[in-house]
Order: structure tokens, then C-alpha cells, then sequence
């Protein structure tokens, strides 16, 4: 069954993956398909490490190929530019200051297919992300985490 879920994107998300697709279809296929054509003139297939390799590397693309798919067919694009700064919203990028470290992070807030908290990118979903969204400048939201509760204070929104 296919997932119908939506999937919200920001444009940079939805270039990202689109561009995966591209090289994907019109490269790494090509590659693997010629890995298997080689692997198959050495002979007996039975015990060729090669060509079972080459097999599992076409399953792996194929399969992510069918993701983003389905990812894009299902995405709900956000435009960041049209979104009011006066609070957090989906796409922005928000400073906050870390009472509990006395520190200032800075996250831009995504749909949780583009997360990558190395990145500073988190997820609505998240505990941070979700308590955010909606705060405005010099709001104070507190986030339940596992390691306990802790304060971030929103000293800037930005596109």
C-alpha cells in the first residue's frame, strides 16, 4: 500500500531530492547495470561475490528510487517567502538561547524527511521543533526531552 501521507519540503528539500532522483535514474543505474553485465561474462553466477553484490546494489537504488517517488509525489511544498516572521513557522530559521548550556543555537525549522540535526536542520516533529513553532520573538518555550525539561528563550526569526 502507498504511503498518502503528506510530506512538507521546503524548496531547497524538494531540489535536494529531486536532484538525488536525476543522478540516481540517469547514473547510478547505468553504473550498477554494467557492474551486473560484467559479473555475468565471468562465468558461473552461483559463486560469483560480484554479481550478487551488484544485484544487492541495484535492489538498494531501486528501492530508493521508489522513496523519493513516492516522497515527491506525496510533498506539500512550503513557501518560506510568503511566511510571516512575527513566529516560528515551517522553514524558518530560528535563534534560540539554551538557558540550560548559556548558549545560542540555531536551527532552521523542516519537514522531518529534510532533518538532519548536524545540520541544524529539525524537524517539526521534534520536541524543539514542535515547541517552537508559533513562538514568537523573546518567547520562552520549555521542551520535555529525556534527558529532563529545558528553557530555550527565540531571539530572532529569519527567512
Amino acid at each position: 500500500m502507498e504511503n498518502t501521507k503528506k510530506v512538507i519540503l521546503t524548496h531547497a528539500g524538494m531540489e535536494k531530492m529531486e536532484q538525488e532522483l536525476i543522478e540516481l535514474k540517469t547514473v547510478k543505474r547505468h553504473e550498477v547495470a554494467q557492474k551486473i553485465k560484467e559479473a555475468r561474462a565471468q562465468g558461473d553466477l552461483s559463486e560469483n561475490a560480484e554479481y550478487d553484490a551488484a544485484k544487492e546494489e541495484q535492489g538498494t537504488i531501486e528501492a530508493r528510487i521508489a522513496e523519493l517517488e513516492i516522497t515527491l509525489r506525496n510533498a506539500q511544498v512550503i513557501d518560506t517567502d510568503e511566511s510571516s516572521l512575527d513566529k516560528v513557522a515551517l522553514g524558518n530559521t530560528v535563534v534560540l538561547y539554551d538557558s540550560e548550556f548559556d548558549e545560542n543555537i540555531t536551527y532552521t525549522i523542516v519537514g522531518s524527511t529534510e532533518a538532519d540535526p548536524m545540520q541544524g536542520l529539525i524537524s517539526n516533529e521534534s520536541p524543539v521543533g514542535a515547541a517552537v513553532l508559533g513562538a514568537a520573538v523573546g518567547d520562552e518555550v520549555e521542551v520535555v526531552t529525556p534527558g529532563g525539561v529545558s528553557t530555550f528563550k527565540v531571539l530572532e526569526i529569519s527567512r
